[in-house]
């Protein structure tokens, strides 16, 4: 037999996790909460078991584990650990590993979800958080006080600038663990856990799941440390819905196919958009105009299934752009089939101050694009047609 580790990850997207479904070619769903048990005995070791495959649905769950085991393949991997959503996994990872005293050093170009739970419930547990600019080379280093600073988060690329942190600096870091949001690249455009990174994250409700019918988080990592996690994550109680898992199994077949595709459109409209008299820039790692271009060509597979443009005309413009657009689709989401425009200072990134939005890019003009599966000639005629509305 071939050796698994040797495939190509398309290939590992068709064949990873089936462990728990015997020889159907379609995952199992396990819809049990609970399990029964044979006696007394074996009722305290399925409670006292790190992650009891047939106890209780909030410890594990055979279709959860089946997705589970399947990202862990794709990450390079020794497990992965679901939860509800993306802010589930981030928000247990950090309560997991950080209290009361603890430092935490992370980038200021982050979804304001999570900047907004460091900023808020973090700092009302007594955990200090400082932020850098993720894109400054030593910027994490800088910052991180040794002894103290438990965790370091980064965001590559970022939402919604695209812009990227240099995996193999960040990966070096000493003294803290290392995190990495990697929703926008998914586990086929980059491996951060190759870079010496700890932890890889992921809202798996995008581009992995890759059909807008479920939500997922999910993080990857060394065994020993996610069990850790997964201790307090019994306690957290973000448990991942088996429905959300089937169908994350699911997308993740086409996985390959969808972001290939996904990938080249949103490099030609990017290519195409860049000289375009209504709009100010283009944001995608693919460009060789992106200030960090050479450093996607060195730690990513493929430039990413998102863009951004900058309307010269500002929100105006945006709001002329939105009501003229017949393809895209106005919604806040990303990963899927069809193609989603957003404004992001009104809608993912509304939370933000005004300081805080200056500091991050995201002005009045900015859009965000998440590709589809469309023609990218439809698409591209579509936006230029909405482009002459907005002047």
């Amino acid at each position: 037999m071939p050796d698994p580790s040797a495939q190509h990850p398309a290939t590992t997207a068709i064949t990873a996790g089936r462990g728990h479904s015997g020889s159907s070619l379609a995952p199992a769903l396990w819809a049990s909460s609970v399990w029964q048990s044979t006696d007394m005995d074996d009722a305290r070791r399925r409670a006292t078991g790190v992650r009891s495959g047939e106890f209780y649905g909030r410890y594990a769950n055979p279709t959860v584990a089946s997705f589970e085991d399947a990202v862990a393949a794709l990450e390079g991997a020794e497990a992965s650990l679901a939860f509800a959503s993306g802010m589930g996994a981030i928000s247990s990872v950090v309560l997991a590993l950080c209290g009361n005293g603890s430092h935490i050093v992370a980038q200021r170009q982050l979804y304001s979800a999570t900047l907004a739970f460091l900023q808020g419930p973090c700092a009302r547990f007594g955990i200090e958080v400082t932020f850098v600019d993720g894109t400054e080379p030593g910027a994490f280093a800088a910052a991180v006080q040794p002894g103290r600073t438990m965790l370091a988060i980064a965001e590559t690329p970022s939402n919604p600038l695209l812009e990227l942190v240099d995996l193999a600096e960040f990966g070096a870091l000493r003294g803290p663990i290392t995190l990495v949001d990697s929703t926008f690249a998914t586990p086929l455009g980059q491996q951060p856990l190759s870079f010496g990174v700890h932890l890889s994250l992921h809202s798996a409700t995008k581009g992995i799941a890759g059909h807008n019918d479920a939500t997922l988080g999910v993080v990857s990592g060394e065994r020993e440390l996610l069990d850790e996690i997964w201790a307090y994550s019994v306690l957290h109680g973000a448990t991942p819905s088996p429905f959300d898992a089937l169908n994350a199994l699911r997308g993740m077949r086409t996985l390959a196919v969808r972001t290939t595709h996904q990938n080249a459109t949103a490099l030609r409209l990017a290519q195409e958009l860049q000289s375009h008299p209504a709009v100010a820039a283009v944001h995608y790692p693919g460009l060789e105009s992106h200030p960090q271009h050479a450093l996607a060509v060195r730690q990513m597979r493929g430039f990413g299934t998102v863009f951004a443009i900058d309307l010269a005309g500002g929100a105006p413009a945006v709001e002329r752009l939105l009501g003229s657009v017949r393809l895209l689709r106005v919604a806040t989401s990303l990963g899927g089939p069809e193609t989603l425009v957003c404004h992001p200072r009104t809608t993912t990134h509304a939370s933000l101050t005004d300081r805080e939005a200056s500091e991050q890019g995201v002005s009045g003009g900015l859009l965000r694009i998440s590709v589809g599966l469309e023609d990218s000639g439809d698409l591209l005629a579509d936006l230029l047609h909405a482009l002459s509305t907005a002047g």
